[in-house]
């Protein structure tokens, strides 16, 4: 629907579990798709929160059950703080991605957790979510999502790269948005700068006073996903089931880790990305703040990377899944076959209205 405006909470969980990003936005669909993030916060995890996801993905039936209403209970109350405290009265829709549990497409499942109509009941507002599995059942890998937005909303830009958890990168190729995750990054960075009992690596200060291991540093680069054909994605089974074992079996110490998997990610995304200096990629997550990582993919590639302010690196998703919401609200597809690999292009999610 043309001339359509919307005011729109979208909310976002990262694998990294640095944080829940929400960001109140309005959508304006004219003759372009136009954005204005107008109230934006992180609500930090506390330990307890941060161990129960992690666990999450070792809980069964059950557990991980009362595990997804408390989630649920717990995203509808941030939710009603974030109005509150912000006095937002125009509110069409929330649009919550959840958190990821599992993601294996391959197997044809993915879960993402914080029941929505707890949302919906705790803030009385209509709550779009579950925007990965109707992808999947379609035969797409439910993922990336984020591209329809870097089409619709960051066009100007040759390529549009995210660093969070895992690293991810859309582009136009042949008249079609196609998109793809890369590697790992944060959710590995982080996972071994807790030796310093400390949550990251601040600019990648860390990983900078490390050695590179070349023999780990091969063996990570030449693993088979790199040389898969796309689409896909990476879940946490990836990490558990192949990067730590590979890792570990180094037994380096916890500053060459880092600084050898700093090199392997800059030369993975630098491999994905033409070396011109005409072109430009527009970098978000909270990788664009790791100043090390950014030198080195740099170094790698002649293609500028574009370091936008604050409110795009740290809300982009959580305006990407304010845009999902527009369109599978509108009845726009908001999942796209070039991208995912589904059978069609589609509109995903489920609404749930009070």
């Amino acid at each position: 629907m043309k001339n359509a405006t919307k005011y729109i909470i979208g909310v976002m969980s990262g694998t990294s579990l640095d944080g829940i990003d929400i960001a109140y936005v309005k959508i304006s669909n004219t003759e372009n798709y136009k954005f204005e993030i107008l109230k934006a916060t992180t609500v930090p995890y506390t330990k307890q929160w941060k161990s129960a996801l992690k666990d999450g993905f070792h809980l069964k039936g059950e557990a991980l059950t009362q595990l997804d209403a408390d989630y649920g209970i717990f995203l509808g109350e941030i939710i009603q703080d974030f109005i509150t405290k912000n006095n937002i009265s125009t509110i069409d829709y929330i649009a919550s991605h959840g958190h990821t549990i599992y993601h294996n497409p391959t197997k044809n499942y993915t879960l993402q957790i914080g029941n929505g109509p707890y949302i919906t009941s705790i803030t009385g507002i209509k709550t779009i979510c579950d925007f990965r599995s109707q992808d999947i059942a379609l035969g797409g890998q439910g993922a990336p999502l984020v591209p329809i937005g870097d089409m619709l909303l960051f066009s100007e830009y040759d390529y549009c790269l995210n660093l969070g958890g895992f690293s991810n990168i859309s582009l136009n190729k042949n008249n079609q948005r196609i998109a793809f995750d890369i590697c790992p990054v944060n959710i590995v960075l982080n996972h071994y700068v807790a030796a310093f009992n400390i949550e990251y690596d601040d600019k990648g200060k860390i990983a900078a006073s490390g050695e590179i291991d070349l023999t780990l540093l091969n063996e990570l680069n030449s693993l088979p996903f790199y040389n898969d054909s796309k689409p896909k994605s990476l879940g946490y089974e990836f990490i558990v089931e192949i990067i730590i074992p590979i890792i570990d079996k180094y037994n380096l110490n916890t500053k060459d880790i880092l600084r050898t998997f700093v090199e392997h990610v800059a030369m993975q995304i630098a491999r994905k990305v033409e070396s011109n200096p005409s072109k430009t990629i527009l970098v978000a997550g909270g990788g664009a703040y790791n100043t090390f990582l950014i030198e080195r993919i740099q170094w790698y590639t002649k293609t500028k990377l574009i370091i936008p302010n604050d409110t795009i690196i740290n809300y982009k998703e959580a305006l990407v899944f304010a845009l999902l919401g527009f369109l599978k609200d509108e009845g726009q597809n908001n999942c796209l076959k070039s991208v995912t690999g589904a059978s069609k292009d589609h509109s995903s999610g489920i609404i749930f209205t009070p």
